[in-house]
């Protein structure tokens, strides 16, 4: 069974940004510091620990979220035609 690579993509993109969006709101709301979350500012453009910081991680999220899910079902199905 082949995985549609744009389903897949788009898939993993809507997760990936929800999670940074909710992962760091959830983290403003509760009040923590957010060291770790904030580390995101080095591979995501314009990203910061606020919640317009949590807009553009979902934007990027979304990005990475989508090539690499389409990336993963390209090669998933080269796999799956030698076998």
């Amino acid at each position: 069974m082949e995985l549609n690579k744009k389903s897949f993509g788009l898939t993993v993109g809507i997760f990936w940004g929800l999670a940074i969006f909710l992962a760091t709101n959830f983290m403003l709301i509760r009040g923590g510091a957010g060291e770790h979350i904030s580390l995101l500012g080095v591979v995501c453009f314009g990203y910061s620990f606020n919640f317009i910081g949590s807009l553009i991680g979902l934007i990027w999220g979304f990005v990475y979220g989508l090539i690499s899910g389409w990336l993963f079902a390209f090669v998933y199905n080269l796999f799956i035609k030698k076998s």
